[in-house]
């Protein structure tokens, strides 16, 4: 038998941690249910006492969300088309190019192949299935509709994808503008501003403030550079120790979402998420208390889950979801709306795929925005950058060959 770790919140709603020996998942499951615990979550058996399950290049290379997606599709197909799901997933190992997931589909398949469920045999590596994918696997198998599962899967991750890739997109410009501004900077500070302070202090030239304040900075580079670098440092641990921490990350998530721009489009593309990972969840007859749970887990940002978290208790109290969502700051009156008709008609999955097309059209119009704005001022920015520098030194050459020629 192996070991199962699990969290269970009890009738009081104190969250209580163990472990237990079972033969399955399942078994685990109906014990828990019959002391009448809320299961939170279940972890799969790992090799002798949950020690972690190692493929070769998968720790240093794990596949990527496409990967997984393209997976996902191919074997929601050879499903669909009668395939049994041994030979499916022989198939399928037989076509994936990297050598790591190779290896955990062969592994998968030969779970399968003793009798172990799908998602039981997948639960053992989060680093590719994360428990989203465990559940809603569950759930497929639970309903016998697995390869329609598999396809809402693999249309899921495609919208993931894509919305990262546009934010991705939209940050990738200024980044790398940013940067180049700061080396060139760098550059003509410490090489070309010396040069010309030295000439200058040979002719003994009257300075302007501008010519005097970047010498000053040329100077403070020059023999600072060191102490920059391990500022800096300092100031990244800093950030990533005080975001370790749950009140360090309420903070600076609640910063990000009243930033100017960037906090309208992390609050859409956090609406964006929700709605679809919950819809999906609900769509594919995961109850809602474990589906709350689960699109909590995927939310990255601290204020959405205690959004989500005061939801969800709502919900185990009886009351509707849309009476909590109403007070967070989060989710918008029309979000709140579209949920509250959803829970009024029983259409709650109609309704959150609905919130989620209208606020993937908000966030492509919000990286479009954001795209078109930040060119310009970043162009004047390194355009600003160069001028005062290039004016800070030739102001006071100007000002020598003017008194020359008198």
């Amino acid at each position: 038998m192996a070991v199962y770790e699990y969290r269970v919140r009890d009738r009081s709603g104190k969250i209580l941690k163990s472990q237990m020996e079972a033969e399955s998942v399942n078994q685990v499951r109906d014990l828990l249910r019959a002391k009448n615990m809320m299961i939170v979550e279940i972890k799969a058996p790992k090799a002798g006492l949950n020690a972690d399950v190692k493929i070769p290049f998968l720790d240093n290379r794990p596949p990527g969300l496409k990967q997984v997606s393209i997976f996902s599709k191919q074997l929601a197909t050879l499903i669909n088309a009668g395939v049994p799901l041994v030979q499916s997933l022989t198939i399928l190992q037989k076509q994936i190019e990297h050598k790591g997931f190779q290896q955990v589909v062969k592994s998968i398949r030969t779970e399968v192949e003793a009798g172990t469920p799908l998602s039981e045999a997948i639960a053992k590596y989060p680093k590719i299935f994360d428990r989203l994918y465990v559940n809603l696997v569950r759930a497929g198998e639970t309903s016998g509709t697995l390869d329609t599962v598999l396809q809402r899967i693999a249309a899921f991750q495609e919208k993931d994808l894509a919305l990262r890739g546009k934010i991705k997109s939209a940050m990738t410009y200024p980044t790398v503008v940013l940067v180049f501004a700061l080396l060139i900077t760098y550059f003509l500070l410490t090489t070309i501003v010396p040069q010309f302070a030295g000439i200058l202090t040979q002719l003994n030239a009257p300075l302007p403030f501008i010519t005097r304040m970047l010498m000053a900075i040329s100077e403070f580079l020059k023999h600072s550079t060191l102490f920059i670098v391990l500022g800096i440092a300092a100031l990244v641990f800093g950030y990533r120790w005080y975001y370790s921490k749950p009140q360090g990350r309420r903070v600076i998530d609640d910063i990000k979402l009243r930033m100017p721009v960037f906090g309208n489009l992390i609050q859409k593309s956090a609406i964006s998420s929700f709605a679809r990972t919950f819809g999906l969840l609900i769509s594919s007859g995961v109850n809602i208390i474990e589906s709350l749970e689960i699109t909590r887990g995927t939310a990255n940002n601290a204020i959405v889950e205690e959004s989500i978290d005061n939801a969800k208790n709502v919900v185990m109290v009886g009351e509707q979801m849309s009476s909590s969502l109403a007070t967070s700051k989060v989710f918008p009156p029309m979000v709140v709306s579209m949920i509250n008709i959803g829970e009024e008609t029983g259409a709650m999955d109609t309704m959150l795929d609905k919130v989620g097309d209208f606020y993937d059209r908000e966030v492509d119009e919000a990286v479009e925005g954001l795209t078109a704005a930040i060119e310009p001022l970043m162009i004047v920015f390194l355009g600003g950058i160069v001028g005062t520098i290039v004016a800070g030194m030739f102001l006071p050459m100007f000002s020598i060959i003017g008194a020359l020629s008198q």
